[in-house]
Order: structure tokens, then sequence, then C-alpha cells
């Protein structure tokens, strides 16, 4: 699919372009750290001009970049400098990681960040005053964690390389990314790893708001690497890891486990226990923040907030579970007719996963966007971007008509409404092809 935009003087060298756009990059991301550690002077129509500065500029070096005008290396240190910058900064329109820091604190002291929410600390005198500052901003106090063992131990050693300090989390996510990008290097066209590497979303998300999503889906896709590889050992265990991050990545299990033999089916099933058993050993997991997650939260939704006009929430939830399992079979059975194993189309499972959940987070997409740089469209980076749009809560928006965290509708037509337009022309695209084939 060609994407490039018409963009930019024909005479200037591409490889200028690209570093010009790298540049104009910098300093964007560079005005925006600065607004972090200003947030009383961030509006979000600031917010994004800056973000929309980074896409544009994003755009004009994707349309120079081939193997000729960006290498490897160059990719790598605009990608480590973007990155960088929003170590420096603070995160932006997000809470979450005061829970991050707070696990972190509870898993080095108690050995375990679960069996207890947050809540239950309160008005304790032997937690110093550090920690109670980080218990005293933890969002929903009374849910315990919904994080996975993978990620609680991330906490940890956040916790132990500087504790209760955000940036060190931002440093070690950072790397993560730096990391899949490696990876994605190896797997993909490098035009279309650059649209990773620079992408606002990306950049926003883990460098300088510290989601730890990126270390499920980095792992998941080391697995699946591996599984093409035929590392079956290596790919068995690191899904299991994946799992332990977050439960998303559940949808690629069967891709991975599918025509293998029993012992790695045991394998999984074994790091799984490694990974679970000890902190159910002593009294809980993941599992009891996950339930009132899955029963109670609703954001940012599309076709779930449509049929919440006419029917209950476990109805609707049954219904769209019922219709994703049934395409979800049909993927996977397509999938599996092909003698040679290969990478599955997760940009489809995952793009159809968030499509009818309830709750879709801009950070969920690091779990799409890989593999949007293996199987490019235009329908999965425009929701890169319009996703981005579901900071437009009333809380961030200022106004008195919209509750803190509710999204009004005109903004939720427009974030799916692009994307549903972006996916009618890559049917119109493809259709050209084959018509032109």
């Amino acid at each position: 699919m060609n994407m490039a935009l018409n963009l930019g003087s024909r005479h200037v060298p591409l490889s200028w372009r690209l570093d010009g756009s790298g540049f104009v990059c910098a300093i964007a991301y560079s005005i925006l750290a600065w607004f972090s550690l200003h947030p009383e002077s961030l509006t979000l129509s600031v917010y994004y001009a800056l973000l929309s500065t980074c896409l544009l500029a994003t755009l004009i070096a994707f349309q120079g970049a081939d193997e000729k005008t960006i290498t490897p290396l160059k990719l790598l240190c605009w990608a480590a400098c973007f990155r960088l910058i929003g170590v420096f900064g603070d995160p932006l329109w997000e809470d979450d990681f005061f829970r991050y820091l707070w696990d972190g604190y509870r898993f080095y002291e108690a050995g375990t960040p679960y069996g207890f929410a947050p809540s239950s600390f309160f008005g304790e005198a032997n937690i110093p005053a550090k920690y109670y500052a980080l218990l005293a901003q933890v969002n929903y106090p009374d849910v315990p964690t919904i994080y996975g063992p993978t990620l609680e131990y991330t906490f940890l050693l956040a916790h132990v390389l500087a504790s209760a300090q955000v940036w060190v989390l931002q440093v070690l996510y950072a790397l993560t990314d730096m990391a899949m990008i490696l990876l994605l290097l190896r797997l993909a066209n490098i035009r279309w790893v650059l649209l990773y590497a620079w992408s606002p979303l990306v950049i926003k998300e883990i460098a300088f708001t510290a989601h730890p999503d990126v270390v499920g889906a980095a792992l998941m896709m080391l697995a699946l690497y591996c599984r093409q590889k035929n590392k079956l050992v290596v790919a068995v265990s690191v899904m299991a890891l994946s799992v332990g991050a977050k439960v998303f990545a559940l949808l690629m299990v069967p891709f991975v486990l599918w025509r293998l033999a029993f012992r790695y089916w045991c394998l999984f099933v074994l790091v799984l226990l490694a990974l679970y058993g000890p902190f159910v050993w002593q009294g809980g997991s993941d599992m009891a923040g996950l339930l009132v997650f899955a029963r109670e939260w609703h954001f940012n939704s599309s076709i779930y907030t449509v049929l919440r006009q006419w029917l209950d929430p476990h109805s609707v939830k049954l219904i769209l579970g019922s219709a994703f399992i049934v395409v979800y079979a049909i993927l996977f059975w397509q999938h599996q007719k092909v003698s040679v194993w290969k990478i599955p189309r997760g940009d489809i499972i995952f793009g159809l996963f968030l499509l009818i959940a309830p709750v879709v987070n801009a950070w969920y997409l690091i779990w799409l966007l890989p593999f949007a740089v293996l199987f490019p469209a235009l329908w999965s980076w425009t929701f890169s971007v319009t996703v981005l749009l579901s900071y437009s809560v009333g809380i961030n928006l200022n106004s008195a008509e919209v509750a803190f965290f509710e999204i009004p509708l005109w903004i939720i037509v427009l974030e799916y409404g692009a994307v549903i337009v972006a996916f009618c022309i890559d049917l119109w695209l493809r259709r050209i092809r084959g018509i032109q084939t």
C-alpha cells in the first residue's frame, strides 16, 4: 500500500528531508516535555498541535525513506533521541504510574503486590512518607492491582533501582521499545518500521507516560519471531511470559502452540505456573482486579457503546464475545491451512478485539502496531492517530457539561469514523490492484 504523501520539495535531498523531519520532531517533543513539567500551562489544543507537528514530520520522513536514505543506525538514533526526550518529561494526562510504583514498593516489602487493595493501607503509620504520597495518588484504590506477574517484576526492578521514581520506569520501557524496533527491523521493511519508531502514540504512551504494555507486546513479537525461526522452546517460554504481562497475549497463544508436540504445551503451562505459583501460594493474583475491570469498566468503546443503548452490559458482552470467537476461529482455521508456519494477522485479530472491547485505552494500540508494521494498512495507522482523541475527556476539556472521564459523542464518532473511512479506502485500493493484476 502506498501511503506516501506529496510533501516537501523535490529539490531537497531525501536524506536531508529525513533528518530535517527528525529535527522537527525532536523540537516538538522537547516542547511537549517542557509542558509536561509545567502541566498547568498545557492545554489539549497545544498537546494536539505538537503531536500533529510530529505526525506531519513523520509522514514527510516516511515519504522519503528507503534502504538508501535511511539506515537502521540512523533510524535507531532518531528513535532513541525521541524516547530520551520523553524520559526527561513527565507522564501526560495519566496517573497510572503511581500504581506501578506502589506495586513495586509492596512487592519489595511483602514479597507480593497481590492480595490487598491499596485502600487497605490508608491510615497506616509505618509507611514511609514518600510511599504514602504514592498511595494517596493511586487511582481506584479499592481495586486490587490488575497487572500480571511479568509486569510486576519490572515494577520491582524499578523500585530497586530508584524507588518511587517514575523516570526509571520510563527508561526501562523505552529500552524495551528500542528492542522492539530492533526485532521489527528483522521482520519488516525499514520504511514501515520508521512509522512505528517515530509514532507519536508510541513515544507518548511509552517514553512519556511509562505504560508497560510494550513489555508484553515485545515478548509476544519475540515469541512469534522465534516460532517462525523454529526456536520452539524459546518461543513457547516467551509467549508464556507475554501472557504473564497481560491477558491480551492469549490471543496469540493458539497460533504459537498449534501443531507442536505435547511437551511444548506442558512447557507453556509450567512457565505460567512458575510465574503465578508463588503469588497464588501467598494468597493473591491479578485475577481479582481483572474481574472488577471486566465487570465494571467502560471507556472509549465503539460497538459496545452503540449496543448499550438497547441492551444491558451482560447481554452486549455475550453477543460481542460470541461474534468475536466465531471470527477468531475462522481466522485461525485459515491460518492453519498453510503448510509453512507464518506470523498470524495480529492486526486483524487485535483490531477486531478493540472494536468490540468495552475499554479502549490509547496504549492498547501498542499491541496492534507491530502487526501494522508487518501488514501495512491505512486503517491501522489511522487508528494509532485517532485513538489519541480519547484524551479529550471532561477533566482535560475543562468542561462543566462533560463528566470528568467522559468523551463527547462527536469525538467518538470522529475517532472511529476516520478508521472506518480508512478501512473502506483499503478495500477500494485492494480491489483496484486486483483489477490491475
